[in-house]
């Protein structure tokens, strides 16, 4: 069974303070990391066509990669929002409202 959000949270906290990372762990450094881990899923598909892009994970070594490093941009996804109190479902839920709201759908209101 899929372990929830803040339960996710509490173990990479836990992971953290086990090594002592917590100083390391600030908004700007989370912050780089995730940009870095982004940067490392982002280069799996460099150079691939839209086709090739689409079938990434039918080979098994670049659908391990993927899983690995979107479970990295998750895990530090996670550690930045937990370490400034930010809900990021909260947030989520919020920010699709806002864009129902700027992005209607075609033809709504008229």
């Amino acid at each position: 069974m899929t372990e929830d959000l803040h339960a996710l949270q509490r173990r990479l906290a836990a992971f953290a303070a086990a090594r002592r990372w917590e100083p390391y762990h600030t908004p700007k450094n989370l912050a780089v990391a995730l940009s870095v881990e982004a940067s490392e899923l982002l280069e799996i598909f460099q150079w691939l066509t839209p086709e090739q892009a689409a079938g990434v994970m039918e080979d098994p070594d670049s659908a391990h990669r993927v899983r690995d490093e979107a479970a990295d941009v998750l895990a530090y996804l996670l550690q930045f929002c937990e370490v400034l109190g930010v809900d990021v479902l909260e947030a989520l839920s919020a920010k699709i409202d806002r864009n129902e709201l700027r992005f209607p759908l075609p033809g709504a209101g008229d």
